[in-house]
């Protein structure tokens, strides 16, 4: 029997990547809380996705042995080629120093493997009643045209470099943002901002304990928010995240501070989004709202209701997944609210048996989940759900198997959090697991497009090339920007893929020296917050760590890149 997981501390997982704890243990049952006051009634039969679902040729069958080890036992650093004879003495160096990169890196990743398939099967039974990297344009699968312009020269140097601070204990340092004036980033116990191009420090806004979440969203005027502890705890412990703030990231602001509480506790929250003019926070205690530039409460827990909010998707549009009943009658339903007063707009209610999901976007609605835990590789990515926001109705289903899709969402926490997808154009694009490349000894893999009405490959495929994996970050208008890991001679790079041709546009590339491997292969995008805009690009890291845990070389909570113009 399913119940609402714990409270997370503010820890890292133990075992690298998303997915499920090991062991959840339930918390004491808590009253109902969460908009609306009025509990949902009880699905009818036929909602959900469709139990027999249609099976397909599948053209990127994942092949034994590859893809990313089954949690719990989680990844291993991968092996990366070595030629049989190195030109030189230099080149064997920086592939032996990158390969103790990966050895030393703390906390592991997700390494791409390859594969593909979906059925498409469309479902329209159904009740009726918002990807990180760079700027956030409001509408996830954003129309009209793109606005990243290649570079004259798309070399790029190092910008500069923020090294990542030691602590007494591992501390979170998730969340990094990226306007027209600044470039942000958590550390510990504070946020910065540093001017895009020196890295120079522009402000700095303290805070009173770690950083717990962040959202990726920013809105039109340059703000977002943050849930954080109300002070820094002893090691080994936490103090509960039960503070959410909004911070003005080109003014370098704290606009304002609020908590909410149940009696004389403050309730924890484990998520955090920005929609128009809202910040909304949720959790297993339900979820509840404050208006961005004031901190007025819009809403929050009301007991006596039998839901709770556990988590929200921002952006041009307000998703939350709410949680109904327990154990095996336990259902989500995915509501689209009105960002100011909470009123459910639009329902769709999932069947029984998923227990957690995750919003991929939110205009065009896009949820996923691991149905029935048969994604089998801990990423909680089985299956995508095409919403229509209006009525509630599901468009289609699409089948995306874990052996296939180098996807991994976070639905037990943080509901916004996927990597290795992105979505625009009305179409679902998905990295695919690694496979083998043409080349001896190489691996690669692709990125592919579902058409979100019809649930049906579009054919469209992006190449990453041999010894290369691509990861879509964001779309840019109609193209996709992707990050490419390279192989131990290339640079890492950033490309644009037309929407239509699928043709790959080199943004940004960068240099082939020991220094920038190690970085490159420390701040993946598997594990790391990467963003990119008009030539600059940002790696950093979501977690400070104690000093006798850090490797030998140099560590960066930022590392940061420009093209030649």
């Amino acid at each position: 029997m399913t119940q609402p997981p714990p409270s997370p501390p503010n820890q890292p997982p133990q075992q690298p990547g998303f997915g499920p704890p090991q062991q959840p243990q339930p918390p004491a049952p808590q009253p109902g809380h969460g908009y609306p006051q009025q509990p949902p009634q009880p699905a009818q039969p036929g909602y959900g996705y469709p139990a027999q679902p249609t099976t397909g040729p599948n053209p990127y069958a994942q092949q034994s042995g590859y893809g990313y080890p089954g949690y719990p036992g989680g990844p291993t650093a991968p092996t990366m080629p070595i030629p049989a004879k190195p030109k030189n003495n230099a080149a064997l160096f920086i592939v032996i120093a990158a390969v103790v990169a990966i050895a030393l890196i703390v906390g592991g990743g997700i390494w791409y493997a390859h594969s593909s398939g979906g059925d498409g099967k469309k479902d329209d039974t159904a009740s009726s009643g918002g990807g990180t990297g760079g700027k956030d344009t409001g509408k996830d699968g954003a129309d009209g045209k793109g606005t990243e312009k290649v570079p004259a020269d798309t070399t790029s140097k190092v910008l500069f470099q923020v090294p990542l601070p030691t602590t007494k204990d591992t501390t979170v340092t998730a969340g990094s943002w990226l306007t027209d004036k600044v470039y942000a980033k958590s550390g510990v116990g504070r946020i910065v901002g540093y001017d895009p191009d020196s890295g120079a420090r522009l402000w700095t806004v303290p805070l009173p304990g770690p950083v717990c979440y962040a959202s990726g969203r920013v809105s039109a005027d340059g703000r977002t928010a943050v849930v954080f502890q109300p002070r820094t705890p002893p090691k080994g412990s936490s103090a509960g995240c039960s503070q959410v703030a909004a911070i003005d990231l080109n003014a370098g602001k704290r606009l304002w501070t609020k908590s909410i509480k149940s009696g004389d506790v403050a309730v924890d929250f484990n998520n955090v989004t920005v929609a128009q003019q809202t910040v909304a926070v949720g959790g297993t205690s339900g979820g509840a709202a404050f208006d961005l530039s004031s901190g007025t409460v819009r809403w929050q827990p009301k007991p006596g209701d039998g839901c709770y909010d556990a988590g929200y998707g921002g952006g041009t549009k307000l998703v939350a997944v709410r949680r109904c009943g327990s154990g095996d009658t336990g259902q989500l339903h995915i509501q689209t609210l009105d960002p100011v007063s909470g009123k459910v707009i639009s329902e769709y209610t999932m069947t029984s048996g998923i227990d957690y999901a995750s919003v991929v976007s939110t205009d065009p609605l896009v949820v996923a989940a691991d149905v029935n835990d048969s994604a089998g590789d801990g990423s909680g990515f089985s299956d995508v759900f095409s919403i229509d926001n209006r009525t509630g109705r599901l468009r289609t289903r699409i089948s995306t198997p874990g052996s296939s899709y180098a996807v991994r969402c976070d639905g037990i926490y943080e509901v916004e959090k996927c990597k290795g997808v992105t979505v625009g154009n009305d179409r679902l694009y998905l990295a695919t697991e690694e496979h083998d490349g043409s080349g001896d000894g190489t691996r690669t893999n692709e990125i592919v497009a579902f058409d979100l009405a019809t649930g049906e490959q579009t054919g469209q495929r992006a190449d990453a090339g041999n010894g290369y994996t691509i990861t879509p970050l964001r779309m840019d208008g109609p193209n996709v920007i992707a990050y490419k890991n390279a192989p131990y001679d290339k640079g890492g790079q950033i490309v644009s893929i037309d929407g239509g041709s699928f043709k790959e546009t080199k943004l940004l590339e960068n240099p082939v020296t020991v220094a920038v491997k190690a970085i490159e292969t420390s701040l993946s995008p598997d594990y790391a917050e990467v963003l990119y805009s008009q030539g600059h690009l940002y790696m950093s890291a979501v977690y400070a760590r104690t000093a006798s845990s850090s490797s030998a070389g140099k560590e960066y909570l930022v590392a940061a890149f420009g093209t030649g113009g």
